[in-house]
């Protein structure tokens, strides 16, 4: 069986395209262990599931760009049809159409990676506000403990550090995290 998307895979692939998070659709069909035609194909036979703002495809500009930016997409240069790039909301339509254990499974992983992008993006836009001294920490010790989870799960905390510090009305924050690898 092909191995199962975890939150690195999952995260690793999310890029941001028009002001929106997405995966591109070659990358979706990694994750699911697919060939990118069939996940374009899903859309194609499913129109009525994936509405504007779902899926869209890129322009030859915003493809030329990604080509440009990202080294793993040199494969689009040359390139005949524009790439598809699939929000947060088709990527959960897509698991309504794809029933496999592993479409299953890699749907879960996105789900865990929108949502910890969703909340870590949710605590430092409230360290910008001033809230008062004992909220900064919670939601620096918080946004710590995201960050962490986002690293190597087989990792455990050894220690934490957070330094804040004020310069003219911006804040800046330092927040280290010390990992050591669990004994087993």
């Amino acid at each position: 069986m092909p191995e199962i998307a975890n939150f690195e895979d999952v995260q690793s692939k999310l890029i941001e395209i028009r002001g929106q998070k997405v995966i591109m659709d070659s990358d979706v069909a990694a994750l699911y262990g697919v060939a990118t035609r069939d996940i374009n194909k899903s859309v194609k036979n499913n129109p009525y599931k994936f509405p504007e703002g779902y899926v869209f495809e890129l322009s030859i500009a915003e493809k030329n760009e990604l080509v440009e930016n990202f080294h793993q997409f040199n494969l689009l240069k040359h390139s005949t049809p524009n790439p598809k790039a699939f929000t947060e909301k088709g990527l959960y339509m897509l698991a309504t159409i794809l029933k496999s254990p592993k479409a299953t499974q890699t749907t879960l992983a996105i789900i865990e990676t929108f949502a910890r992008v969703k909340h870590l993006s949710r605590n430092i836009r409230q360290l910008s506000a001033p809230p008062d001294e004992q909220q900064k920490q919670k939601l620096m010790r918080k946004s710590g403990e995201i960050i962490a989870e986002i690293m190597e799960d087989d990792l455990s905390f050894s220690e934490s550090e957070t330094t804040i510090e004020l310069n003219f009305a911006v804040l800046k924050f330092q927040h280290t995290i010390k990992k050591k690898k669990e004994e087993e």
